[in-house]
């Protein structure tokens, strides 16, 4: 069977795996790369789960690997570097089923908390790279890495951008393909990574390297592009598109390895063009090898290091040309906020008002750093809150986190808190950490996770009882509360926050959006009790808007009747009405 279809470049992945046999999938999600497992569960004869991270992840398909057969760990690019441990080692190890990893960067941080490189990951680890630049070779590219990572006993990267993995193209889909699973022979001499196995299998990932190098100039994922040789242009990804709507008459090396770079290959086409240009996204990986050959090149000389690129971008630096610039329209602001209903809203209203500080994490719930709430002060990688509010109880002791909080979504506590919180325990440590548990992971689409009692492919499983193994690691003192009840919220944050001991307070309402039931109530202003005092205003409610004459008004169309304005209302102005 084959016919041609338009998919996203994360639904081209997915089917790329399944077509190439894949049988086992593993992830956690995370923007731009979420929708590969999404779409891969849906295909029989492929097991995919959410894991609580992304070193889990990248463990189960591992041992996948190792049992024989072909398995894929997905994942964005900073949770690359909670998946580095596994991944640096495996490189040394080996494979025995194919074994890929896509890591999906993130230029012009759409989604992220920074521009991060994963093929510079990548050569640190030596593990080839490969990078498709449109939804066709996503598919094709993803199959191409099984039979490398089989052939070279190697695991391989394929990097996606937000750009690929979020466009549209069109994709050949055909027949899978039923790889028969691999024997498994015990080999401790190359699986098991002490220190003298390990230095044997880093002479092996060297050679394996130079063979990739020599050999990759003959794969058919590097394409030479012979055009008016005055300018020759090499690149790779989705960078690609912009040269070939720039400049499509110049001479192009598309590069689809680009670790280890095929030396041979590009030295010869810098040798056929009089003037050469390496055009990539974020780091100079490619330049900075191209010109330690001694090869003369133009690169960031006049291509930014920072932020996504265009064709825009290109044809200015490229072609010399004066961007005709528009006459800008009007745009209101529209900075980024909590949605109506969302019961984060509720909690940080209530630590706004008791002045807390909040120790943040990652999640829809960093925007409690914005105005109007302006709560969260920090907010560095996922778990982090627990740990950093920690450090700072250790630096500077147990009266100063009495103003401090630790906020995680119950999602990134099963991902990376739960260690935070054991530290806590095990260091005798003095705080408060504050549980959302909104039963979901918000930010990324709700996807399931450990804490929900469904996996990925929507079946009921075990639910982990976040309170139970709190309290399993030792808090003595577990709190949980409405999110919405905010005087029950008060009273527990400040007899919390003056406990010169570790306690949590689990805050539990779903995420206004996981509700598909009509909305039963909303909430409407009194304008002849309203004193224009606009206490309701100071959680920031989007469905809440100030009138002319000062008083306020509701939208009905947004509001879904969390009742959070109600609470703030002193004057008895907003009521509830039934629907």
């Amino acid at each position: 069977m084959s016919n041609k279809v338009i998919m996203l470049g994360n639904e081209a992945f997915a089917r790329g795996a399944y077509e190439a046999g894949v049988k086992v999938s593993a992830a956690y999600p995370g923007t731009p790369s979420t929708e590969i497992s999404e779409n891969l569960v849906k295909y029989e004869g492929v097991y995919a789960e959410w894991s609580p991270n992304e070193k889990v992840a990248m463990e189960v398909a591992i041992g996948a690997s190792v049992s024989g057969v072909r398995a894929l760990a997905s994942m964005k690019h900073v949770g690359v570097n909670v998946a580095a441990d596994p991944l640096y080692s495996v490189s040394y190890a080996g494979v025995n089923g194919g074994l890929v990893i896509v890591a999906a960067d993130d230029p012009g941080l759409y989604s992220s908390q920074n521009e991060q490189d994963s093929r510079m990951v990548a050569r640190a680890a030596n593990i080839p790279v490969i990078e498709p630049s449109d939804s066709g070779e996503a598919k094709e590219f993803i199959k191409f890495a099984y039979e490398l990572s089989e052939k070279y006993d190697t695991p391989v990267m394929v990097r996606s951008t937000t750009r690929l993995s979020h466009s549209q193209g069109l994709v050949e889909v055909e027949d899978r393909v039923e790889v028969e699973d691999r024997i498994y022979e015990r080999t401790p001499g190359k699986n098991v990574l002490m220190p003298g196995n390990a230095k044997l299998r880093h002479i092996v990932v060297e050679e394996r390297n130079k063979k990739l190098a020599e050999d990759g100039a003959e794969f058919f994922i590097n394409r030479v592009e012979y055009n008016d040789r005055k300018v020759g242009i090499i690149t790779s990804g989705i960078p690609y598109q912009y040269v070939k709507e720039v400049m499509p008459e110049a001479s192009i090396l598309k590069l689809g390895l680009v670790n280890p770079l095929p030396r041979t290959l590009i030295e010869e086409f810098a040798k056929n063009v009089e003037r050469l240009y390496i055009v990539e996204e974020l780091e100079p990986v490619i330049e900075e090898q191209v010109k330690s050959w001694g090869i003369k090149a133009i690169g960031k000389e006049i291509f930014t290091i920072q932020g996504e690129y265009s064709a825009n971008l290109l044809r200015k630096a490229l072609a010399g040309q004066e961007l005709a610039i528009a006459e800008k329209a009007e745009v209101p602001n529209r900075p980024p906020i909590l949605c109506p209903g969302c019961p984060h809203r509720s909690v940080y209203s209530v630590m706004k008002k008791l002045k807390l500080h909040a120790s943040g994490d990652i999640g829809c719930y960093t925007l409690g750093a914005v105005p109007p709430l302006s709560v969260v002060d920090t907010t560095v990688c996922m778990g982090a809150s627990i740990s950093m509010l920690h450090g700072m109880e250790k630096a500077k002791g147990k009266e100063y986190v009495k103003n401090w909080v630790a906020v995680i979504g119950d999602s990134t506590f099963m991902h990376t808190g739960i260690n935070s919180l054991i530290n806590m325990v095990y260091n005798k440590a003095t705080g408060t950490v504050v549980i959302l548990d909104n039963r979901t992971t918000g930010m990324t689409g709700h996807q399931d996770h450990a804490a929900t009692g469904k996996t990925l492919a929507g079946e009921a499983t075990h639910e982990i009882d976040i309170a139970g193994v709190c309290k399993a690691i030792g808090v003595s003192h577990v709190f949980e509360v409405n999110s919405f009840d905010v005087t029950a919220l008060e009273e527990t944050l400040k007899r919390e926050t003056s406990r010169e001991e570790i306690s949590v307070i689990i805050a539990k309402a779903p995420c206004a959006l996981l509700s598909k039931e009509p909305v039963k109530a909303q909430y409407t202003v009194k304008w002849d009790l309203c004193k224009k005092c606009g206490s309701c205003l100071k959680p920031g409610c989007p469905a809440i808007t100030k009138t002319a004459d000062g008083t306020v008004q509701i939208n009905d169309t947004m509001c879904n009747g969390c009742g959070l304005c109600e609470t703030q209302c002193k004057f008895g102005a907003i009521v509830k009405v039934e629907l």
